[in-house]
């Protein structure tokens, strides 16, 4: 089965740059960003309304290239992990993860026995619809797929040491616009609090081994987050990357107008 680069390059010490995809569900959208160099694409099941089959779609169309698909899903549940799973995603994301309970319910939902619960489906899309020995698909599945727990909540800061010391879970990624809601300081990233809440994340993640990661909203913040420790970053989404490409275009044609 397809090996996980991203995962692997995480493991060895490396760092991963991704994109998000909250609104472009178009079969090209995968193979132009893998084009521009992204090397995983986080597509979003949670703030975009999208279904599993549109789902299936976009990871069908962005298979085709060497990023890696991964989908984030709406909330903790069996359903939402298999399923992606089952139609090719090699990384899930979940939200509001808050407690070492919750992130072993992810952790067994996304991995077949004896690791976990899985329900078993092969020749389907995640195994490319071939056959092969089902042993060797189930281990290869379970050491590929990425696990990404959002720490956005007061109780998941309380309480990221229990769940970052939970097996399975690769990823504590920080969820920052509703971190700051919750801790009663919204979007105030320069806060106290934000900034207590994002050092004790990081510090679980050293404890624990495990792979910090945010989401930058510029290349400047990027080279600060890598600069904190961060080595999984997505850069920007969709709505956003396209929505400053046209406006800055837009505003110097228009300078250039009305200066001509």
């Amino acid at each position: 089965m397809r090996s996980n680069t991203v995962k692997h390059r995480l493991q060895s010490g490396g760092t991963s740059i991704g994109t998000f995809v909250f609104e472009f569900n178009t079969t090209g959208i995968g193979r132009i960003a893998a084009e521009a160099g992204a090397e995983f694409v986080m597509f979003d099941m949670e703030h975009s309304g999208w279904s599993i089959e549109t789902i299936r779609m976009l990871i069908a169309t962005t298979r085709s290239t060497a990023m890696i698909p991964m989908v984030r899903i709406p909330a903790t549940e069996y359903h939402f992990i298999a399923r992606a799973l089952d139609v090719g995603v090699m990384g899930i994301m979940v939200p509001m993860v808050e407690s070492a309970a919750q992130a072993k319910v992810i952790a067994a939902s996304a991995r077949y026995p004896l690791l976990g619960r899985r329900g078993a489906a092969f020749g389907v899309a995640h195994d490319d619809y071939i056959g092969g020995d089902i042993v060797e698909k189930m281990n290869s599945a379970n050491n590929e797929v990425l696990l990404i727990a959002l720490i956005e909540t007061a109780a998941g800061v309380q309480n990221v040491a229990q769940i970052a010391a939970v097996d399975g879970i690769d990823v504590l990624w920080i969820g920052h616009y509703d971190l700051t809601n919750s801790l009663g300081i919204p979007g105030q990233f320069d806060h106290p609090r934000f900034r207590e809440a994002v050092a004790a994340i990081l510090d679980a993640c050293r404890q624990h081994n495990k792979i910090p990661g945010f989401m930058a909203a510029d290349v400047s913040a990027g080279k600060s987050l890598i600069e904190q420790g961060f080595r999984m970053i997505a850069y920007g989404g969709d709505i956003w990357l396209y929505q400053a490409a046209l406006r800055s275009g837009v505003e110097a044609l228009r300078a250039h107008a009305k200066g001509a």
